[in-house]
């Protein structure tokens, strides 16, 4: 098999936590192999991982990896799409891939778990009103039903320490003015307020941008230490709409709490 040049893609937003900065999550992905086909590999030992279940919600599309770790995309990706990986004893991972990125060989590296690293949900979900424009971010690829303003579930985190993170694999939607300066959508009248992350009732972050890997610290004061914690995202409002309140369409997928 020809081996071509390998080459890291790193995922690096800018985004505002209210204490400090958002850290942003570095992919292990490199391009390698042949076109078309892609692989998932355990990050450290490099060992590719049979029957990993890729997903591409927005396209209602799934898949598992081979023998070898391999797997086909065979369905059309002309946009922005959000592809998943899951598999027993690894951490959920999710990466936002385009047409160019689907028909060129990639390798995903996905992490064991441990109990410093707690999975919250794996499924996608969508926040808002379903009222939105076409000219929203990634409107034409919102595929699951509206649950609201907000998203909300309690999880115990254990052995807190001052180094815990909230940790959403990918999210699409957000029609920020920061977003829209950086041309993640088509809106030229309006903009929204960023969404908005709450421990126990406690607002502890805005996201700003679209995109994968996003990290939030959550304040240790604000933890209970062996116990159930409520993780809570509300999602924004039109901040040009004064009629009524109109709120910002967006979905994300892939949350846990890393606990280092």
């Amino acid at each position: 098999m020809k081996i071509f040049k390998i080459i890291y893609l790193f995922v690096f937003m800018i985004f505002f936590n209210i204490q400090v900065l958002a850290e942003p999550l570095q992919a292990n992905v490199t391009k390698e192999g042949t076109i078309g086909v892609h692989k998932i590999i355990d990050s450290k030992t490099k060992v590719p991982i049979k029957g990993a279940k890729i997903v591409l919600p927005q396209k209602n599309y799934s898949t598992t990896t081979n023998d070898n770790g391999m797997f086909n995309l065979k369905v059309d990706i002309t946009d922005n799409t959000v592809l998943s990986v899951e598999k027993d004893g690894y951490r959920p991972f999710s990466l936002t891939i385009n047409e160019q990125m689907a028909s060129s060989p990639i390798v995903i590296g996905i992490e064991k778990t441990n109990p410093m690293k707690m999975v919250i949900d794996t499924d996608m979900f969508h926040l808002g009103d379903n009222n939105y424009s076409e000219m929203s971010a990634n409107a034409g690829q919102f595929c699951v039903k509206c649950i609201g303003p907000y998203y909300s579930k309690k999880i115990k985190i254990n052995n807190a320490t001052n180094n815990i993170y909230l940790v959403i694999g990918s999210i699409i939607g957000v029609d920020t003015k920061m977003a829209k300066s950086m041309g993640q959508n088509n809106i030229s009248f309006a903009y929204a307020s960023p969404p908005e992350i709450y421990i126990n009732g406690n607002k502890i972050a805005e996201i700003q941008l679209n995109g994968d890997g996003q990290r939030f610290k959550i304040p240790n004061h604000l933890v209970k230490a062996n116990q159930l914690n409520e993780i809570t995202i509300k999602t924004g409002r039109n901040l040009m709409q004064n009629a009524y309140i109109d709120y910002d369409d967006i979905e994300f997928m892939n949350l846990y709490i890393e606990n280092n």
